[in-house]
């Protein structure tokens, strides 16, 4: 594979996170066969130039490298085990899974992957639509050296990519960036409730410390949705709270005590529990207005 290559590529699961990373993909160049079990969003890129298969095994016959992007590792096992697509790829093919689960998950996938000789990166994505869209996403690749080599210009058109480690190494970053993106979205959330009952504008509040210690990528995009108060998902609370959920296991297995992990998954379950998880990440704000009234809210002076 070069830089210069077409490359045949099946893609499993084109939602909010798979369909504009396929059309980076086939703006590159690239052959790139799709699947989804809508099938709807996999025909809407067929105007991009994708080819639409009617099963996983259908898109992944012949394919060079197959990409999975599914909500959970339920699905993906049942899409590559469940499916016939295992059978169905050939060896010496690259399944490069962009999905987040956990990394017991994904080292156990690699090796049944392997057993059939096919060669497997878990390499979980940061960075939401706007990134996927732009090009430029966190890609986070756990696996052997030489085949994350192999498929390192295919990756190009998506975004930054890290050898990050051994199989399972790209799920454990993953889960470690999704503890900062929480606790970050709460911390910005708790702000702007905060600034509001002491009688400051939010959106002044925002623009004010930008560039400041406080600046980051949370404040900006999230940080923008709250104020506009637009919760469209990019980022679903529910698989949020299952990334979280994920960290908890792995800290646990590892003796851990993470407080401020531990506080920003009580409030994401709160919010799932009450029917948000498919309300934005970013709407954790909704939760804690909820748990503070606007009314008597002054200066503590």
């Amino acid at each position: 594979m070069t830089g210069a290559a077409s490359v045949s590529i099946a893609f499993l699961g084109t939602g909010l996170m798979g369909a504009p990373m396929v059309r980076r993909l086939l703006g590159a160049g690239h052959r790139v066969t799709v699947w989804n079990r809508a099938s709807e969003k996999a025909q809407a890129l067929a105007g991009d130039g994708a080819t639409v298969a009617a099963t996983p095994a259908e898109a992944g016959a012949g394919a060079e490298v197959v990409f999975t992007m599914l909500s959970d590792a339920t699905a993906v096992a049942d899409v590559l085990f469940g499916s016939g697509t295992v059978e169905a790829i050939s060896a010496g093919a690259v399944v490069v899974d962009t999905s987040s689960i956990a990394p017991a998950q994904a080292r156990d996938h690699a090796q049944r992957l392997a057993d059939r000789g096919i060669a497997a990166v878990d390499c979980p994505v940061s960075g939401g639509v706007a990134g996927a869209e732009a090009g430029t996403l966190a890609l986070m690749a756990g696996g052997a050296p030489d085949v994350i080599a192999r498929i390192a210009p295919v990756m190009e058109p998506l975004g930054r990519l890290t050898h990050v480690g051994p199989a399972g190494a790209g799920q454990v970053c993953k889960l470690a960036n999704q503890q900062i993106v929480a606790i970050t979205i709460g911390a910005v959330a708790e702000a702007m409730v905060l600034v509001e009952a002491g009688g400051a504008d939010r959106a002044k509040f925002r623009d004010a410390i930008r560039g400041g210690f406080a600046e980051s990528r949370i404040l900006d995009l999230h940080g923008g949705r709250m104020i506009a108060r637009d919760f469209t998902p990019g980022g679903p609370s529910r698989l949020h709270l299952k990334d979280l959920k994920a960290v908890t296991a792995l800290a646990d297995a590892n003796d851990l005590t993470l407080p401020l992990t531990k506080a920003v998954s009580s409030a994401f379950e709160a919010f799932v529990a009450a029917g948000h998880g498919e309300v934005d990440h970013s709407g954790l704000l909704l939760h804690l207005e909820s748990l503070n009234p606007t009314t008597d809210r002054k200066d503590d002076t």
